[in-house]
């Protein structure tokens, strides 16, 4: 029965997609922020549904961002994703280049300021990405980034690339981190969404000015060990495989 729920519930979020993504494009395309508004009517449809269907509640902790911010978060599943969208006043998304050209997620990703990298060609991604985001310096926003660069399965590790600290340093901006542990209800590429309570937890800014060395020890340890403790809360157990 759960899985027959999960499946439908991505089923309706497809459909949603589709429907409110074209039903809402004129708003979107008339100002920034009608494409705020429709991601948000969205988001919070969505999250009643996975709590209606699948028992999956949201729930968002800490002070959240304002102004002109990096956010660096936990990266386990699309549905973090949408927690940020929902949770941020002015959001943006580092994201793959190729999702540009996807249909209605590019188109509003685009209008609301997201940043494309190519993955796969290190330095000069993260230059370009640089030159990006300050030519769209008008956008003030919180920016998130994911440190990994892609989604991680519960109790695994993956290392954080350098692309956070380089913003960080180049940019001059202040840091939150972001905690998560939505992956053990919704993880990389399974079928199930299980029932319990997603968290996503805005964590204690990193101020301006630290090292790149210093930032990058710093964001590791404070994501990894608030991510690790909203797991283990939530009753995931690491293996000693994991």
């Amino acid at each position: 029965m759960l899985f027959i729920r999960s499946q439908l519930a991505d089923l309706i979020m497809y459909l949603l997609i589709a429907v409110m993504g074209i039903l809402f494009a004129p708003a979107a395309m008339w100002s920034r922020g009608g494409a705020y508004w429709a991601i948000k009517v969205f988001c919070r449809t969505y999250f009643w549904v996975l709590r209606m269907l699948c028992g999956l509640k949201i729930e968002i902790r800490g002070e959240i961002p304002q102004g002109d911010v990096i956010v660096a978060s936990k990266h386990m599943s699309f549905l973090d994703v949408l927690m940020h969208a929902y949770a941020l006043p002015r959001v943006k998304f580092v994201m793959k280049r190729q999702l540009r050209w996807a249909p209605i997620v590019g188109l509003y990703g685009m209008r609301i300021g997201n940043a494309p990298v190519a993955r796969g060609k290190k330095g000069g991604a993260v230059r370009q990405l640089v030159k990006d985001i300050q030519a769209d310096s008008s956008n003030a926003g919180q920016l998130v980034i994911y440190p990994q660069g892609t989604r991680v399965l519960p109790g695994s590790t993956k290392p954080y690339k350098v692309g956070a600290g380089v913003l960080y340093t180049r940019m001059d901006k202040v840091c939150v981190p972001a905690a998560t542990n939505t992956g053990v209800f919704w993880a990389r590429r399974s079928p199930y969404r299980y029932p319990g309570t997603a968290v996503i937890e805005y964590l204690p800014p990193i101020e301006k000015g630290l090292k790149l060395e210093t930032f990058m020890e710093r964001i590791e340890d404070v994501v990894e060990t608030r991510s690790n403790a909203l797991m283990a809360e939530a009753g995931f157990v690491r293996t000693p495989e994991a």
